[in-house]
């Protein structure tokens, strides 16, 4: 799409949506939309922008604003917006806009509703109100044909909404509509038809007595404002429902249980009174009573999650039809939107994609409509506020909720509060012997005593005295009481008269060493992933800050999660504390920070490069830019190089976080580098998403620097994950883009491996001669350019071009120059790659050993997507030999990786082929199934030319 206006305006250049900007340019453009395809004369623009009052520069306002629509449409030629006497035509293909694909996806819908295939107009339909993000033309200035326009779209949505209800209907989700239907009327009181749709519902749900409540209530409005009876429709529906002659309900596939309760912790000590008041608030529930709400509050370290989890746990069996588990991240700087809440609610109770209704109101209802007939137990954990946590309140008392939160929260109405204090003396006893051992404990009670009483019986405090004494087994309690008592070095979280949050860290940051404030303070901006210690270093511009870091551990500032899978141990600040030490990062300097920030990333940038270094070549190596690079660690710096795939893997999430925080500090250079270096992982290991994401988020930054080359590698990357992802039309743009940024900053490579790129949708699409001529042409510029593994790479791309023209003779040269040259590179996964491809010209005994080596190498290096490839090709010389034991396996397997990775056009060839061997050997039912699907996912890219018949 181009063009969206089914909620705020906006625009796409072929790479990202951007907002349309001037009000006048937004009218212009909506303007045109009302007429697709039709001359608007200037004056006729010039009236719709102005009125009755036009400056006398409009006739030149117009023009300037079509040159800006255009920059903004990336249709800097006029093909899009063309220049047709006496003024401009829109020239709209039937995909580019909002509007056109909701038309033809609604058409489809109501035609399958017609036909009798409720599952499939209900996805058709979803998919088209999904497409709605606001009323229509929502931010453009209402005139006439623009309010006539809009008013047409809405009409066409509330029908496609009503019939996508009525196939919903059909399928028996009748308690499922009921909330969604309530909102409906709410919103459009006087259509009786949602007051139907409404009756049947709850009455195929079993709700008779509310369906007469709704007959009442509409037949109300209706008289009331309107002065008429409700129409024979609703009054025959009220008879039905009224006689018990409405039919029964489709049947609905039960929920499985759903148990997303953390585990429990180990050394939960105490707190008998809050459990039994707990426990007896939800056992004294009743489906007839409100539900049961309990609110634990209480200061920072307290203790809340810990009780409210234990007391689940606990409750569990109760609550037959499952446990959720939210976390609100009240106290992080963006508290979780209910909407999203909700919508990860509806997702596990079976609520996917297009059927999730749009709107905070509206997900709210249908979430209360499907907890109404089950029994489940909610946990809120860390609410920000009584607004955040009530619209995920269960709407009866077969269920209940646990809520947590720093607030007391008097605002929620019927709950129960249940205010943590300290632990009492033999609790606060008890907890810090199950931590530090009994035997130690015994041989110093006094001093126990004494520590206990330093720490006020808080269990966070206790927490933290008990893990020093744990590492340090040397240490006696008596060591310890001494620096308690010390009143110069007690942590003021320690005292009796302050368990705000600042007061629980601020004496814990006054007892470490500058160093240690300050790293801190940095490691507070970096984000909430889990990191290796190693980062404090360059935080601090140090070549090793482990004292640092120990003092940071020591005082329970810093948590150690885990040791990763290179032998890394990794670090994270609890999310109130990272809050804490970024709020206090703004007391320094914000140079100085920046610095830091630019060390780091720096760091990430020269350790990732050295890792990718220790890969396979590949294709999508970045080239090298200007970004500044600082050595790690040896021993940091070894583990990446020595197990490369293994690195990637444990620092995807923090790369991509790097990413963002070079973007946000404006660092576009270091952004761009850090989102590419990571290709040849995310390729061989199809991690499209870090891919996208990485890229997108580096784009916007080296755009607004104006960084051509970042760009233009960029636009390489997105596109080949839109290549993976059959995205073609975007690849292709973005890769012209790349082609012409690389050319103009002079990087022969670059332009070669773009050039590279087109070809190879036009091998795919299987367009031989457009494919061979780019090819040809980018080995041309990579051959210029001297990087012989690109080189070995366009050598068999070419043989596997002229193999699919049959020309076996060429094809056998062009790969024997490809094979022999990754050989001499010692390229391996080039070597896989050829042997592969030229499998195609060896008779199956020959061709099946070259498949079986190249599978070998793609395994040892765990490209997957290339070990898909080798066993369809196996599995097509499998199923042409009859060898069904073989050949299904093959495919199959292939079909799966395929399916994980999001590669449709991939796995509906498995699909197809192996429909195809069933046919022609006696498995009729099973041919069926195999092309169905095939055919299934062919349509679903749009490649309906390649259906199977």
């Amino acid at each position: 799409m181009k063009i969206r206006f089914l909620g705020p305006m906006d625009v796409s250049d072929g790479t990202l949506f951007a907002d349309v900007g001037a009000p006048k340019i937004r009218s212009l453009l909506a303007t045109l939309l009302v007429r697709p395809r039709q001359v608007v004369p200037i004056d006729q623009l010039v009236d719709e922008l102005w009125g009755d009052t036009p400056p006398k520069t409009a006739t030149t306002q117009v023009h300037g604003y079509v040159l800006r629509l255009r920059r903004l449409l990336g249709d800097p030629d006029g093909h899009l917006l063309v220049t047709a006497a006496p003024g401009y035509r829109l020239m709209l293909g039937e995909d580019d806009t909002d509007a056109a694909r909701f038309e033809a996806l609604a058409g489809e819908g109501h035609r399958e509703l017609r036909e009798g295939r409720p599952e499939r107009a209900a996805e058709l339909l979803g998919e088209a109100l999904a497409l709605w993000r606001g009323p229509a033309f929502a931010d453009v200035p209402q005139t006439a044909a623009v309010t006539a326009e809009a008013a047409r779209l809405t009409e066409q949505r509330l029908t496609a909404l009503d019939a996508r209800i009525d196939a919903d209907l059909e399928r028996g989700r009748h308690t499922m509509l009921i909330g969604e239907l309530q909102q409906l009327v709410e919103e459009h009181p006087l259509r009786e038809q949602a007051w139907h749709r409404l009756m049947l519902a709850l009455s195929r749900g079993g709700r008779q007595a509310e369906a007469l409540r709704a007959f009442q209530r509409v037949r109300t409005i209706l008289v009331d404002e309107l002065g008429v009876e409700p129409g024979a429709a609703l009054r025959e529906l009220h008879q039905q429902v009224l006689a018990g002659e409405v039919e029964s309900p489709a049947p609905v596939p039960a929920l499985p249980p759903i148990c997303q309760l953390p585990a429990d912790v180990p050394d939960f000590t105490g707190r008998r009174a809050p459990l039994d008041a707990l426990g007896e608030l939800l056992a004294a529930r009743s489906p007839d009573a409100p539900p049961p709400v309990a609110v634990i509050s209480g200061g920072p370290g307290i203790g809340k999650s810990t009780l409210a989890l234990h007391a689940a746990r606990r409750a569990a069996p109760d609550f037959p039809d499952g446990q959720f588990y939210l976390d609100l991240a009240g106290t992080s700087p963006e508290p979780r939107d209910p909407a999203v809440l909700l919508a990860e609610v509806l997702h596990a109770l079976g609520v996917t994609g297009a059927a999730v209704p749009d709107g905070l109101h509206a997900r709210a209802a249908l979430f209360r409509s499907l907890l109404a007939d089950r029994r489940m137990l909610l946990v809120l954990d860390d609410a920000a506020h009584a607004e955040q946590a009530r619209w995920l309140q269960p709407p009866t008392g077969s269920c209940a909720a646990i809520i947590t939160s720093r607030a007391v929260l008097t605002d929620l109405p019927g709950a129960r509060h249940i205010e943590l204090d300290v632990l009492d003396a033999a609790e606060a006893h008890d907890l810090f012997t199950r931590i530090v051992g009994a035997e130690r404990v015994a041989g110093e009670p006094e001093h126990a005593a004494a520590i206990l009483r330093a720490c006020g019986h808080l269990p966070l405090a206790i927490r933290i005295a008990a893990g020093k004494l744990l590492g340090r087994p040397a240490w006696s309690l008596r060591v310890l009481r001494e620096r308690l008592e010390d009143e110069s070095r007690r942590l003021s979280e320690l005292r009796l008269g302050d368990l705000g949050v600042r007061a629980s860290f601020d004496l814990s940051v006054r007892l470490l060493p500058a160093d240690a404030v300050t790293a801190l303070r940095l490691f507070g901006i970096l984000g909430p992933q889990t990191v290796p210690g190693w980062v404090v270093g360059p935080l601090l511009g140090r070549a090793d800050a482990d004292d640092v870091l120990d003092a940071l551990v020591d005082a329970n500032l810093a948590r150690l999660t885990t040791t990763d899978a290179t032998g890394q141990p990794r670090y994270r600040l609890h999310d109130l504390l990272r809050a804490y030490a970024a709020e206090g990062a703004e007391e320094i300097p914000h140079e100085a920070r920046r610095a830091a920030v630019g060390r780091l990333l720096a760091t990430w940038l020269d350790l990732a490069t050295r890792a990718a270094d220790a890969m396979p070549p590949s294709l999508f190596r970045p080239p090298p830019g200007s970004a500044p690079r600082r050595r790690a660690r040896a021993d940091v710096e070894r583990r990446a190089v020595a197990d490369p795939v293994s690195w990637f893997g444990t620092e995807r999430s923090v790369l991509l976080g790097a990413v963002r925080l070079a973007a946000d500090w404006e660092l576009a250079e270091l952004a761009w580098e850090l989102a590419t270096v990571a290709g040849t992982y995310d390729d061989h290991h199809s991690r499209y998403e870090d891919w996208q994401r990485g890229h997108q988020l580096a784009l916007a930054a080296v755009r607004r620097a104006g960084n051509r080359l970042g760009e233009a590698v960029l636009l390489r990357g997105l596109a080949q994950v839109q290549i993976y992802r059959d995205d073609f039309p975007a690849a292709t743009a973005n890769l012209r883009r790349a082609v012409e940024l690389f050319r103009k900053v002079g990087d022969k490579l670059g332009e070669g491996l773009a050039t590279a790129g087109l070809g190879t949708i036009h091998r795919v699409l299987e367009e031989n001669e457009p494919a061979l001529a780019h090819a040809k042409q980018a080995l041309d510029l990579v051959t210029a350019a001297g990087d012989r593994h690109t080189e070995a790479q366009l050598l068999s791309a070419i043989g596997a071009i002229h193999l699919a023209r049959d020309d076996h003779d060429a094809a056998r040269t062009w790969f024997d120059d490809a094979l022999a040259l990754a050989r001499r590179l010692g390229d391996e996964h080039r070597e896989a790659v050829v042997l592969r491809e030229m499998s195609a010209l060896h008779e199956p005994s020959t061709a099946l050993e070259c498949l079986r080596r190249a599978r070998d190498i793609f395994t040892a290096l765990a490209d997957d997507r290339c070990v898909a490839y080798t066993l369809v090709k196996s599995g097509q010389i499998h199923a042409r030999r009859g060898e069904r034991a073989s050949a299904v396996p093959d495919l199959e397997l292939a079909a799966e990786i395929f399916r994980r990775y999001g590669s449709r056009l991939d796995e509906a060839q498995c699909w197809e082929l192996l429909g195809t061997f069933e046919a022609e050997n006696g498995n009729p039912a099973g041919a069926t199934r195999h092309l169905d699907q095939a055919r299934k996912l062919w349509r679903s890219v749009g490649a309906t030319g390649r259906i199977p018949g």
